[in-house]
């Protein structure tokens, strides 16, 4: 197994591990932390075969990966502060009347 194989592999688990976190937990803020987690390893996949390629597209995809999932944590942040003003709870749970 070389190091491009491994690295798409330990992606895989990191996503899995991020997966389970989201399908398991009830916690809203872990919920998110999870969620990066997933982000992370699929950024992990696109750096990897950037490099084994030596493809500026795969650099490139990070690079806006990574700006997107800044304005979204910023955004998902404000947004569970306000939720938990009004519901003083994280758990996933009290939040399904939200639903539409």
């Amino acid at each position: 197994m070389d190091r491009y194989q491994f690295l798409v592999a330990l992606a895989g688990l990191i996503f899995t591990l991020g997966l389970l976190g989201v399908v398991i937990r009830r916690n809203l803020l872990v919920v998110m932390m999870c969620l990066e987690i997933m982000l992370n390893a699929v950024v992990l996949s696109f750096v990897t075969t950037a490099v084994r390629t030596q493809s500026i597209p795969g650099v490139a995809m990070t690079f806006f990966i990574y700006v997107a999932a800044s304005c979204e944590v910023a955004l998902a942040m404000a947004i569970m502060v306000i939720l938990v003003r009004r519901r003083h709870s994280l758990d996933v749970g009290t939040f399904q009347d939200l639903k539409g």
